[in-house]
């Protein structure tokens, strides 16, 4: 009876633990995601250059490094709110070529969808407790095939292949959703503020590979 009793209470102090980081992670996430939306619209307001996004972009994975660093620190919080905000900021000349061709319908549509998948899959995770951590390598060999298909792109600039790659992303953010939210719940993840930098990277990627697909459909391609 003693050692059920320790299982027990093992158990439970394990469900808290999970409970505590998935409410930290969330809280988080919505407050990087806000922030990151404000900068976002500041940039566009001022009119970065494509020059200064891509500065912003660099920066913003540099200040990555210091995050692993820092996640178990109160002052991994605060790197956070860096990243997303460069992040955020880093967008500003991409909405702004979206907004002047297509109006801010389109990004508004790129918004909903992106929502509408995180909050669906993220749900379903949640829902179902299945076990996701089977798809981390397939994850990571389509990130890493994406990764040099995009490079090669630059150089060759075949909109059809733009297109893939867009798709691709999409479906391989979505898997990480699953995978990511999966960690959480089963204890592979227990740090908040690393758990909430992978899923706002997830969603950042999702976000801008819909908003170019639905841009090209649109006829902006």
């Amino acid at each position: 009876m003693e050692q059920r009793s320790v299982y027990s209470s093992a158990s439970q102090s394990s469900v808290l633990q999970t409970n505590k980081v998935l409410r930290n992670t969330y809280m988080l996430l919505a407050m990087t995601l806000a922030f990151s939306a404000v900068c976002a619209g500041i940039a566009m307001a001022v009119g970065i250059s494509p020059i200064m996004s891509l500065v912003m972009t660099i920066g913003a994975f540099i200040t990555l490094f210091v995050i692993q660093r820092k996640a178990e620190t109160a002052s991994g919080i605060y790197w956070v709110f860096l990243f997303t905000g460069l992040m955020g900021a880093s967008l500003g000349y991409t909405l702004n070529f979206y907004l002047g061709v297509a109006g801010p319908g389109l990004i508004m549509e790129a918004l909903g969808a992106t929502a509408l998948v995180f909050f669906a899959l993220s749900g379903y995770a949640l829902t179902t407790k299945k076990d996701f951590s089977f798809m981390g390598g397939f994850l990571v060999v389509g990130l890493v095939v994406v990764l040099v298909a995009a490079i090669a792109n630059i150089f060759f600039a075949v909109p059809a292949v733009s297109l893939a790659i867009s798709a691709a992303i999409v479906f391989i953010m979505s898997g990480f959703i699953l995978y990511d939210t999966s960690r959480i719940i089963h204890g592979g993840e227990t740090n908040y503020i690393r758990a909430t930098v992978s899923l706002y990277l997830n969603i950042y990627n999702l976000f801008t590979a819909i908003l170019h697909l639905l841009g090209a459909f649109g006829g902006d391609d």
